[in-house]
């Protein structure tokens, strides 16, 4: 839990010095991280592909530093304001809010629990709106930190209440993910749209791809598509190795409870705390709830 604290208080710093074009996807470092030392730490086998994945992540990360865009200098939380009332990250808000609202409302009580899409959807775009909030609301603590204070600002407060509520909304929906589906679905499927609709909502507020030549964007895109395929092939080799460890250590070295309960030996065996049932008739029932 420390750490896990540790780390977002490192992820909501480096969004306030760092353009979200270039932090988001550097975010897959984590994974590489855990990955590593659940290979020295807790043994788990790391599979060819998965270090594949792991050299793809890095690759992929290295690219983006490289070609990655400055950060642009903000004097005050009332420029970063100007930047999210102009009309293009309107658009985009509103369109994040109406698709919100249709897939919480209309498809998730229908089709949440089947399709996967749809409450890795709701968090990914609610996400995308939260990393805004928390880089405007970092960058105003650092201004303020630096003798400019902020707080006075009715923007700062409005900033802090978007996080707070984006937050909890995405967190809502993302253990309903993975209560529902499988973390290795989950996990790289929400990793791609995060990323990506953070990246575009970035760009749209911020214009961080202002000023940059077609060459270096292109190259920034490539980069973020080589972390995004590293990133999947780890994670669904990491899942390949679970069920394939899972599988050999459940492999049959003696007999099954079922075997030796229809084996028609006749022993008595205690069904319930107030009767004992002859194995046979055990077997019987459990044919019988199959």
């Amino acid at each position: 839990m420390i750490i896990m604290i540790v780390g977002e208080a490192a992820n909501f710093i480096a969004y306030a010095f760092a353009p979200a074009v270039l932090v988001t996807p550097l975010g897959a470092l984590s994974i590489i991280v855990s990955a590593v030392l659940a290979h020295f730490i807790l043994k788990e086998r790391l599979h060819k592909l998965g270090i594949l994945g792991c050299v793809m992540c890095i690759a992929g990360s290295v690219i983006i530093v490289v070609h990655a865009p400055s950060e642009r200098p903000i004097t005050s939380v009332q420029e970063i304001w100007n930047m999210a009332t102009q009309p293009a990250f309107l658009l985009y808000m509103g369109s994040v809010i109406v698709l919100v609202f249709i897939l919480a409302i209309y498809f998730s009580p229908r089709c949440g629990h089947t399709n996967v899409l749809v409450f890795t959807g709701i968090c990914s775009l609610m996400g995308s709106l939260s990393v805004m909030s928390v880089k405007a609301l970092g960058t105003s603590l650092k201004l303020t930190f630096e003798g400019k204070n902020q707080l006075i600002y009715p923007e700062t407060w409005f900033f802090m209440l978007v996080v707070v509520t984006c937050v909890i909304i995405q967190m809502n929906y993302l253990n309903k993910a993975l209560d529902t589906f499988n973390t290795a679905i989950v996990s790289p499927i929400y990793y791609v749209m995060f990323t990506t609709l953070t990246i575009l909502a970035s760009v749209i507020m911020f214009k961080d791809w202002d000023g940059q030549s077609g060459g270096t964007i292109i190259s920034e895109i490539c980069g973020f598509v080589v972390v995004l395929s590293g990133t999947i092939l780890l994670q669904l080799t990491k899942d390949f190795e679970r069920s394939s460890s899972f599988r050999g250590n459940h492999s049959p070295g003696s007999p099954s409870l079922s075997t030796r309960l229809c084996s028609g030996n006749g022993e008595l065996v205690k069904y319930s705390d107030h009767e004992d049932v002859p194995s046979d008739e055990i077997c019987l029932r459990i044919q019988e709830s199959y």
